[in-house]
């Protein structure tokens, strides 16, 4: 049974131990890209590009990662994100890694 618990610095809940739909992945990507980085939740769309339209560079991509391996409960190693340039390519390895 998936437990909540407190996934952030801030008030985002998150549940563990499931397998998250996509669209779950997604929600809990926007919803943390929005808190930690005060990002508008209107810009942060699949095909949005982390450094060119976000503006997440390298260090805040190294917090991202950190955090949302804390939420989904996995190990994210440099090699995985190394070909995430889109939130939707997130979206993919975070679905991808959920499953291994």
């Amino acid at each position: 049974m998936p437990t909540s618990r407190d996934c952030s610095a801030g008030r985002l809940q998150c549940e563990t131990s499931a397998v998250k739909s996509r669209q779950e992945i997604y929600d809990i990507v926007r919803n943390t890209l929005v808190e930690l980085f005060e990002l508008e939740e209107p810009a942060v769309v699949p095909e949005a590009r982390f450094n060119d339209d976000l503006e997440i560079d390298s260090i805040d991509a190294v917090d991202l990662i950190d955090h949302l391996a804390r939420i989904f409960e996995r190990r994210v190693s440099p090699r995985d994100f190394r070909a995430v340039r889109t939130v939707q390519d997130l979206i993919d390895t975070i679905d991808r890694l959920q499953t291994r």
